[in-house]
């Protein structure tokens, strides 16, 4: 019997349940991963090959139906998923669907937010809507979902596995594997449900073609450049396998050789802060700054020291589309802003 049938007592009990084994998986937008705040520059997330195979994955999800054809089957992260009808109601389970479907001119119902921000993000609040508050990424609310009589739920497997058969139940669910560095083929997983594609396909090439243009425009001699995010437990460099990883690949940016590893992430201390140094620091702070080390950090003598932060080249950029915006629209804003830093 379909989820919204069944009486909110049941639903309850199946939403604690679920909830206990809630994923918080070592992503762009969020928390998890290794923790800790020591010395040892820590990896963050599964290594090189499972990305490989992560990519791999992903790359053959979608569908073969054809334009307006509808029903239609979606082979998605947890499997297959059949959609009766174009999807009118449509929640989403994080910052990189909200930005995919707004992108494509969709309005959700519904909307998780991460915990750092459980706002709409600023670059997409005129286009959004007025979507419902359905939890956040990592506490999904699945009473909210169901009270929303949604035909299309947008998720990832990372983020909302174990509420995925729950899900299934109150509509349609299309799972990409994990936000971050597949962002351009959830983008097309997600068009793909919405019946977008081509209008997809159009937006990534335009993307494309930009990053392009920014690299030729940068010169040849391209400086390096690196990723620091100060978060409550902990501070991060982000590596080749993030979003803005993808990003700056894209434009051709050289990373110092500590972060040109497949992986999302290194975690360092306040004594390896040196490990930092590039032509350029580009800085976003996840939540409240204040829960951050930033200060502690932009005080230490070694980060004072760093070559970057001597020349004037050390930046703070808006965390929301650097790091949350995990979509075609943010990774626009991210190319505006590193025109704007680069090229002279």
């Amino acid at each position: 019997m379909p989820v919204r049938r069944r009486g909110s007592a049941a639903l309850a009990l199946a939403l604690a349940g679920a909830l206990s084994l809630a994923a918080c998986g070592a992503s762009d937008s969020g928390k998890g991963g290794a923790k800790g705040n020591g010395g040892g520059g820590k990896s963050v997330a599964q290594g090189g090959k499972d990305f490989g195979k992560a990519a791999e994955q992903t790359a053959k999800m979608g569908t073969d139906a054809k334009p307006g054809q509808f029903p239609r089957t979606i082979t998605q992260a947890m499997g297959k998923t059949e959609i009766k009808s174009k999807p009118k109601r449509v929640v989403v389970l994080d910052v990189g669907e909200l930005d995919n479907v707004v992108s494509l001119g969709i309005k959700p119902v519904g909307y998780a937010p991460s915990e750092g921000d459980q706002a709409i993000p600023g670059y997409l609040e005129k286009a959004a809507g007025n979507p419902k508050n359905v939890g956040t990424i990592n506490n999904l609310n699945l009473e909210a979902i169901n009270a929303l009589h949604p035909d299309l739920i947008l998720g990832s497997k990372l983020r909302a596995e174990p509420l995925y058969d729950e899900l299934k139940q109150i509509a349609p669910t299309v799972f990409s594997i994990r936000p971050g560095f597949t962002w351009k083929e959830n983008y097309l997983l997600n068009a793909a449900a919405l019946d977008r594609t081509a209008e997809a396909e159009r937006k990534l090439g335009a993307y494309e073609t930009k990053a392009k243009k920014l690299g030729e425009d940068i010169g040849p001699k391209k400086p390096t450049v690196t990723m620091l995010r100060f978060m409550p437990e902990f501070t991060r460099l982000y590596a080749k396998a993030s979003f803005i990883g993808t990003i700056l690949q894209d434009v051709g940016l050289p990373r110092p050789k500590n972060q040109q590893v497949e992986d999302l992430a290194t975690e360092i201390g306040p004594e390896r802060i040196n490990e930092a140094d590039a032509d350029w620091i580009f800085t976003g702070v996840y939540g409240d700054p204040k829960a951050t080390k930033r200060d502690q950090a932009e005080s230490n003598p070694l980060w004072k020291k760093l070559g970057a932060v001597k020349a004037g080249h050390a930046k703070n950029v808006k965390d929301e589309t650097w790091y949350l915006g995990l979509g075609v629209t943010a990774a626009d804003r991210v190319l505006d802003d590193l025109r704007g830093y680069l090229v002279r």
